[in-house]
């Protein structure tokens, strides 16, 4: 029963939680998907999909989901700042792919050539094509199951 108009028990439990994440999301303190940079001229087409039992005995726990999938970057085009929560394997069939790493640093990986990201937020990146064909992508996702592709991210200050 309340007291003085202060609800008790469950229902006020849950009410008073309701008003704090109210608060909390007015006050700005939660992140916001605006400091996310999102990505132009990117399409992507997912090949081949399976899920392993074992966790593939690779820094996942429990289950892996594997992925396959080919990217194309135009020209002019940005994957967005993002990171990955497993690691991937890429392979650059056609064009340069131009990657701005989460310290600044630049590296460019021309066709035939291939990478491995790491995974995890402190691994922030940028894929950019800046010549004049497409750029095309074989890519290989380690992901814990259920993880999306990838996860925006805000620029860390490198001004690409």
């Amino acid at each position: 029963m309340a007291v003085s108009g202060v609800r008790s028990g469950r229902r006020g439990r849950i009410r008073r939680a309701v008003a704090v994440a109210a608060c909390v999301v007015a006050a700005g303190v939660v992140p916001s998907t605006a400091l996310a940079t999102p990505g132009s001229g990117v399409s992507g087409t997912i090949l081949a999909k399976g899920t392993s039992e074992d966790g593939l005995k690779i820094k996942t726990r429990g289950r892996t989901d594997v992925v396959v999938r080919t990217i194309t970057v135009a020209p002019g085009g940005s994957t967005g700042w993002h990171y990955h929560q497993g690691q991937l394997i890429a392979v650059v069939q056609s064009g340069t792919l131009t990657r701005t790493m989460h310290d600044c640093t630049v590296e460019t990986t021309t066709a035939g050539k291939s990478f491995v990201e790491p995974a995890g937020p402190h691994h922030v990146h940028i894929g950019r094509n800046l010549g004049t064909e497409p750029v095309v992508l074989y890519v290989t996702y380690l992901l814990p199951e259920g993880a999306p592709l990838s996860v925006d991210a805000p620029d860390p200050g490198c001004d690409v």
